[in-house]
């Protein structure tokens, strides 16, 4: 990324240029060095979210998979492991999607060769859900060498920086979904759909 990519994208999230923010950090007294602190910070944390969508999709590119399939097997593969009985019903719920589509998943990635449907050692009406050895490796061979790569990073701050950081990101994690509702203003000044 060239130096003014890099500035352009920082000022994005630079509060100083965005009319709310600039009140804000304007009525907390905040100096100079502060903002370009917290700057530095939300630049980063986009810096991230960008890396990490980017390592989830090497990861479903490897394995020929979309996203709704990766996120299938590795829960499959999570909460199977030590010997967890997974069924479609527990996958659509994870997955927040309906029977009929986790069944049309579930035939996907059971002829790709990625997981198999077996008796319900408990249940003989249902199926349970396991990953193939060979998608296990593939998704150990990727994401888990990724998840591993970022563990090593967490693993290298010390106690007070992790603690710091878990707070901030927890702290933002934490935020209600704010609803914007438009003024009668807002609505006016907007061109309605289709309008040349």
């Amino acid at each position: 990324m060239s130096e003014a990519v890099r500035d352009d994208d920082r000022a994005l999230v630079d509060p100083r240029r965005l009319d709310a923010s600039a009140l804000l950090v304007r009525e907390q007294g905040l100096s100079g060095a502060e903002v370009d602190e917290i700057t530095d910070l939300f630049h980063a944390l986009r810096r991230w979210h960008r890396t990490s969508a980017a390592h989830s999709e090497a990861s479903r590119r490897y394995m020929r998979l979309g996203e709704n399939d990766m996120r299938a097997i590795r829960y499959v593969m999570s909460a199977g492991r030590d010997g967890g009985i997974v069924t479609s019903t527990m996958i659509a719920e994870h997955l927040g999607i309906t029977g009929p589509s986790v069944t049309k998943l579930l035939d996907r990635l059971e002829h790709a060769g990625h997981i198999r449907r077996e008796r319900h050692p408990r249940d003989r009406r249902s199926l349970s859900i396991v990953v193939t050895d060979e998608t296990r490796a593939q998704a150990t061979a990727s994401v888990g060498a990724d998840h591993a790569r970022r563990y090593a990073v967490a693993a290298a701050l010390s106690p007070e920086e992790r603690r710091a950081a878990t707070k901030f990101l927890s702290m933002l994690a934490d935020l209600p979904v704010a609803e914007h509702l438009a003024t009668e203003a807002d609505a006016a000044a907007r061109p309605a759909h289709g309008a040349d």
